[in-house]
């Protein structure tokens, strides 16, 4: 019965994460999307994963993404930190994770999934880079 509780009183904060996460992916330009890439190799790491954070997705569909950006001519890198931070980081699930799991620990997941992300990214090029 507890758990039924539990669930009716997130239901309204999923339904609501749900709509917003499906309003920002429809905000988020796919094709416009490689012009904001391109300035700065440190930059577009940072926007790569910042993008990736808040337009949290399904991982197929951040492959799909991260394929146009590569055929665009976005760096490796920073798509390797959009990817990753798509699937890891939640910004907009952020308000549902803190209510189930706690404030603190809610955002210091979503910073340390932000973080590996970039350092994910950059290890996965030097990687790539040592193997040919």
């Amino acid at each position: 019965m507890r758990t039924v509780q539990a669930f009716a009183q997130m239901l309204p904060i999923l339904v609501g994460m749900l709509l917003l996460t499906s309003l920002l992916l429809a905000w988020l330009p796919r094709s416009g999307l490689q012009g904001w890439f391109g300035q700065q190799p440190v930059l577009d790491v940072l926007l790569g994963a910042a993008v990736g954070s808040v337009a949290m997705g399904h991982p197929l569909a951040g492959y799909i993404l991260g394929g146009e950006l590569l055929d665009a001519g976005v760096s490796l890198v920073a798509v390797t930190a959009l990817i990753v931070s798509w699937v890891t980081v939640g910004v907009v699930q952020l308000p549902a994770e803190a209510l189930v799991l706690g404030r603190r620990f809610a955002l210091t997941r979503n910073l340390l999934c932000f973080v590996s992300a970039i350092a994910v990214a950059h290890l996965t090029v030097l990687a790539l880079r040592l193997i040919g």
